[in-house]
Parts: C-alpha cells; sequence; structure tokens
C-alpha cells in the first residue's frame, strides 16, 4: 500500500487540490514506441520540480503486444515526510490501490481492468479509443475481436472517473506520438495537485519535440473536457459519406432501411461496388429488400438480425476469386502501404514477391460457367491442365512481367458474372437468403444464428474449401434445430466448433451430441 499523507485525496473536479492524504500512484499501460516511458519520466520530473518525491518502475509484457509495458509510479510530497526520513515505495501497482490509470489503446484498457487496477471508489481512468489487434484476434479462424463497446462500458462502470477519446488520431493530427495527448488529459481531469503551466513546463524541459508535443498536450487537454470524453461511452456514429456515384443508393438507404443498419448498408454499398460495380451494390439491396418484410416485433432482435445479415450478406457476394486477389495486390495503394511499414526510403527499390498456388478447380472457376463445367467434368481435360497447378509458383510484382501478368486476369473483373463460380456463389447466397427470411418471423433467434454462420465461408483455394464443408455440415443440422427449444444455442455452438480448428475434429465432435 501507498505511504499516509495529512489531508484527503481531491475530488476529480478539482483543478489544483492544495493536498493530498495519500501517496499518489499511477499505472501507465503501453506498447512499445508509443513514448510510455517518456510520459512517465515527465511525471517523475513534474513531482520532484514541484515538492514530491517520486518513483518509476516498468515491467515489461509480452512480445505479442509488440512491448507492452507497464509503467509504475508513486509520487510523496516532500512537505509530509519527517525530517531524515524518506518515504518506502512500492515497486508495482496493487489491484484496488491505484488512483490513476493510463492506458494506450482500448485493448491495454482492458489489460488494466482485467488486473483489477481500476476501482470504483478511487481510481481516475484515462484510455484511448483505438485498437491495436492482439496476436489472438488476429489468428482466430473467426471473427476474434473483443468488442469495443463492452471494453467501453466495463471501464465506465469500473472506474470512479473514466475519461475516453481517440488520442492516438488527436496525436496523428498534431504530428506527435500518443503521450503528450494522454499527458494532456491527466491534466485535465484534475486528479494531480499540479496546473497546467506546470504540466507543460516538464514538456519544454525535456527540450525534445516541444513544439508538437505542446500541440499535442493541448489536444488531449480539450478532448479529456468534451462531455463524451468524460461520459466515457461511444456516440452512435452516423452514416459515412459514400460519394457521388453511390449518392442514389445512399438515398434508398435512409429512406427504406432503419437508421441502426446505416453504417453497415454504406460499407456494403462501397465494399461491392468495389468489388464489381454499382449495379452489384445495388443489387445488394434488393436482396435484403424481401427481409424488411418478415423482421420480428421485437426492435433490438430485428435490428441485429438485419444488421448482421447486411454484414454478412456484403462478405458473401465480395467473395475471394483469381480476380479479387489479382485487383488487391496490384493496387497502387498496396504498394504504398507495404513502403511504409518497411520504411522504404527514395533510395531504395522494393521488391515484392507473391507466392500463389492456384488449383484446377479456381481456373474452372474463372472461366465461363459452361466451360468451367466442362473443364470439370472431363478427365483428359484436367489432366492437360493439372501439371501446370501441382506446385506454386513466385510472381513479383514489383517487377514489370510480374505486375501485368496479375493485372491482366485483374481485368477479367467486367466477365466475373459470367463466370463459375458467380453462379454458383449466387445459388448458394440465395438459399442462405431463403433460410433466414423463412425462419425470421417465427424463429428471429434462429435466423439471426444463421446469418452468423456465413462466417464459415470465407478466403479462397483450400480455405475456402474447408470452411465451405463445414456450413454445409451445420446446415444440415438446421431442420433438427428448428424443432428444439434451444435451437439458436445449439447452431451458434456448431459455428463456434467449426470455428475452434481447420481439421474439423471439434465439430464432427460436436455434431455428434447434437
Amino acid at each position: 500500500m501507498s505511504a499516509v499523507l495529512e489531508s484527503p485525496v481531491p475530488s476529480p473536479s478539482a483543478q489544483q487540490p492544495a493536498s493530498v492524504r495519500h501517496g499518489i500512484t499511477i499505472a501507465i499501460l503501453a506498447m512499445g514506441g508509443e513514448g510510455g516511458g517518456v510520459l512517465a519520466d515527465w511525471l517523475v520530473d513534474l513531482a520532484e520540480q514541484n515538492g514530491y518525491y517520486a518513483q518509476t518502475t516498468s515491467v515489461p509484457g509480452v512480445a505479442q503486444r509488440t512491448g507492452a509495458t507497464v509503467y509504475y509510479l508513486e509520487m510523496f510530497p516532500e512537505a509530509a515526510t519527517p525530517a531524515g526520513r524518506m518515504p518506502v515505495m512500492a515497486l508495482s501497482p496493487i489491484p484496488g490501490d491505484v488512483d490513476i490509470v493510463i492506458a494506450s489503446e482500448l485493448m491495454e484498457a482492458g489489460r488494466a481492468l482485467q488486473r483489477g487496477l481500476v476501482t470504483a471508489d478511487r481510481t481516475t481512468f484515462v484510455a484511448s479509443t483505438h485498437r491495436v489487434y492482439s496476436m489472438t484476434e488476429r489468428t482466430a479462424m473467426g471473427d476474434g475481436r473483443v468488442s469495443s463497446d463492452k471494453l467501453l462500458a466495463g471501464a465506465h462502470a469500473a472506474a470512479r472517473q473514466f475519461i475516453s477519446a481517440d488520442f492516438a488520431q488527436l496525436a496523428e493530427d498534431t504530428g506527435s506520438l500518443i503521450s503528450p495527448s494522454l499527458y494532456g488529459a491527466l491534466a485535465a481531469t484534475g486528479r494531480l495537485p499540479f496546473s497546467r503551466e506546470q504540466f507543460e513546463a516538464t514538456i519544454r524541459r525535456g527540450g525534445v519535440g516541444v513544439n508538437a508535443s505542446l500541440k499535442a498536450f493541448a489536444a488531449g487537454f480539450s478532448a479529456a473536457q468534451a462531455p463524451a470524453a468524460v461520459a466515457g461511452m461511444p456516440t452512435p456514429a452516423a452514416m459515412p459519406a459514400v460519394g457521388t456515384r453511390l449518392a442514389g443508393l445512399a438515398a434508398r438507404i435512409q429512406q427504406h432501411f432503419p437508421p441502426a443498419c446505416h453504417v453497415t448498408l454504406a460499407a456494403g454499398i462501397v465494399r461491392l461496388a468495389d468489388y464489381q460495380d454499382v449495379a452489384y451494390a445495388g443489387s445488394y439491396l434488393d436482396r435484403l429488400q424481401p427481409l424488411l418484410a418478415r423482421l420480428p416485433d421485437d426492435g433490438t432482435l430485428a435490428a441485429d438480425l438485419l444488421d448482421d445479415t447486411a454484414r454478412h450478406l456484403a462478405l458473401w457476394m465480395s467473395y475471394e476469386d483469381t480476380v479479387r486477389v489479382a485487383d488487391l495486390k496490384t493496387r497502387r495503394s498496396r504498394f504504398a502501404r507495404v513502403g511504409s511499414e518497411v520504411h522504404l526510403s527514395q533510395q531504395q527499390h522494393l521488391g515484392i514477391n507473391e507466392f500463389l498456388h492456384p488449383r484446377v478447380e479456381e481456373i474452372a472457376d474463372t472461366l465461363p460457367a459452361a466451360l468451367g463445367r466442362w473443364l470439370l467434368a472431363t478427365p483428359w481435360a484436367r489432366a492437360c491442365v493439372a501439371p501446370f497447378t501441382r506446385k506454386g509458383r513466385v510472381v513479383q510484382t514489383s517487377s514489370i512481367r510480374g505486375y501485368l501478368l496479375l493485372y491482366a486476369i485483374a481485368a477479367m473483373r467486367p466477365l466475373r458474372p459470367g463466370s463459375l463460380r458467380f453462379h454458383i456463389e449466387q445459388q448458394r447466397i440465395s438459399d442462405w437468403l431463403a433460410r433466414i427470411e423463412h425462419l425470421a418471423l417465427a424463429q428471429p433467434a434462429l435466423a439471426l444464428e444463421v446469418a452468423r454462420a456465413q462466417r464459415l465461408v470465407k478466403g479462397y483455394g483450400d480455405t475456402h474449401a474447408r470452411g465451405w464443408h463445414s456450413f454445409q455440415r451445420v446446415m444440415a443440422k438446421l431442420p433438427q434445430l428448428q424443432t428444439s427449444p434451444q435451437g439458436a444455442q445449439q447452431l451458434r455452438d456448431l459455428s463456434h466448433a467449426a470455428l475452434a480448428d481447420d481439421s474439423g475434429q471439434a465439430l464432427e465432435k460436436l455434431l455428434s451430441f447434437v
């Protein structure tokens, strides 16, 4: 526990509390490269320059979080220390005994909650709402992301005072790191017995990147005082702008679809227009229109059913084929992104090698439907093509030859609607939507799980084949689940089992019990 002083802890609203009763304890959770150490050093300097003893320690975290580290500080007023004696300070935070917690990212905020560092009777909690996904979230076969809304709600409930905003974006806008914007937010809380001028003086004494840091500090200070930041809860997202080409479809969304689904639908038409064309994006809304008339009376469940169906329909209609893969790999934005990730300089040349291993089935899928079916059904034709598919090949898209090869495949996009794969996928989508519409009124919870089961179908090549096989196995149980009171939960469990491993063993085991 921290040492005890003579006067009470200041209220969060006080800007310059005169004194404190307890030594002030602060935990900073940050990832590598975000300036967490700089923020800790600023706080130590702030304390020592203004009549406080201060100590900081750091506890390295796991590499999967790119060097996540917990910095721990304690401050103790010199005036409250008996002559000839020094306060004894802890080396690491103790659950339930932390006055201020600062998290540089939302998952770090979750780790602070999990460790018990945030308490409702004591802790001021400052967290940035941007996300850097953890390794387990990235490697999950399905959508492994932790809900940001649930994290924010948990933080709001757990803390005495919760301040949240996208402090990373504020830092980027001012040309700085996130640490000074978090420092500004901390100053705005009033939990430390120092004025804004004293906070800023610490940055100036640092002497590095002073102007950019002061701008980020000011932005963080202002953001922390905004009502939305103090409330700590996300504000409803407005429908984003979609461009003039899609203005007609956007107007149709606003006129015919409930507001709760506008963001998802807008993202859907943008994705599908990029994938194929505006007409294809329009057919996306056409396919959702019949479901509107069959939504249940339960407002929340109806909104979830329509929103989830819209999301997964957009994903399925933009299935990955050879044309899509070639298109994405030859985009200018991809070369720019890769160059940025490797910090490419003007004096360097970037070489990008793509490993491709098309199967006979993928070649047939790209051909016109009749020709593709003939290739798959004709043994001698498959035998002629097979030697070209036994080994993968490396294509260097940063070379003219390699780029033109993939560019030519990407240019086949106008021919996609006549391809075998397009015909197959559109029929599968229609069957899936028919199941959802059939169940929507009588068994909306089960219809929702049917909509969400689409996440099993993804990728291309072997990944897609395995996913489609799992989807078929799960859907084969649907008639049986329709007669079960726990049908929705059982279907959810089957989908989770299908995503548990790529071998299908978990799904096979559960299917034997359903």
